[in-house]
């Protein structure tokens, strides 16, 4: 090989492993959330639109309370027993009748502090029905749902962008419609409107970039789902508004 052809042929794969280890950079700073499989959480290929609901139906029957959370406990025949929202302090202790010293209800579920109330309230009456109810979810939260590796609902500890809640959640998993991201939020009425972003456009900096509000949801959809069908089955999950509520 000649010298100056020696030469040539080093500069190229130079010139080859500068660009790619450009692109390498540039993908850790911008990382365009990956394909992966989805988990134990993810939704399987046979589900529709309807395998959205046990997310909300779920968290709520696991979630944990804390400060600023509402609960309302009933107990079965006896009124005077009974109270109803309950704002949980930053103690996460809530006065009760009879109780000395009130409840520590921080990191339980409703149904483990129906069980010591229940407990509590034995040695007053008969066999005493109690039931503790979630009225209102205190901390602000956002969901990330459909199509992507760790779908569910994430606690807003801070300002997040559609792009960021969907790398947190694992990106986009195959069969995840990347032009049609729903962006699902509660208006003052109570009702629901609908954005649909585009992915691709987005990462392309040819469509704005929109930030969350506390009660966000974002949807990415197979290919085949209507998102008139979403719409309707995200109206239809009581759970919705305990969960977020309205944000005004």
């Amino acid at each position: 090989m000649k010298y100056t052809e020696y030469i040539l042929l080093i500069a190229i794969l130079l010139a080859i492993t500068l660009s790619t280890e450009a692109r390498g950079e540039l993908n850790s700073v911008f990382p365009m959330p990956t394909a992966t499989p989805p988990t134990n959480g993810g939704i399987s290929g046979e589900d529709d639109e309807e395998s959205l609901l046990p997310f909300y139906n779920n968290f709520l029957s696991e979630y944990v309370l804390g400060p600023e959370d509402v609960i309302s406990v009933d107990v079965f025949g006896h009124p005077n027993y009974s109270k109803s929202g309950i704002v949980v302090p930053p103690t996460s202790r809530i006065s009760y009748p009879l109780i000395r010293g009130g409840i520590f209800v921080g990191g339980k579920t409703t149904d483990q502090v129906a069980e010591i109330i229940q407990r509590e309230l034995n040695e007053y009456i008969i066999d005493p029905q109690v039931t503790v109810t979630l009225d209102k979810v205190g901390s602000a939260r956002f969901s990330v749902l459909g199509r992507v590796a760790s779908p569910g609902i994430r606690p807003m500890n801070r300002r997040y962008s559609l792009y960021e809640a969907i790398a947190e959640a694992g990106g986009v998993v195959e069969k995840g419609d990347r032009k049609r991201v729903l962006l699902v939020r509660m208006q003052r009425d109570g009702q629901l409107s609908q954005s649909v972003i585009d992915l691709e456009k987005l990462l392309e900096g040819k469509q704005p970039v929109p930030y969350l509000q506390p009660g966000d949801q974002i949807i990415v959809p197979e290919k085949r789902w209507s998102l008139t069908k979403i719409l309707d089955v995200l109206g239809r999950a009581s759970a919705l508004r305990i969960l977020f509520g309205s944000p005004f």
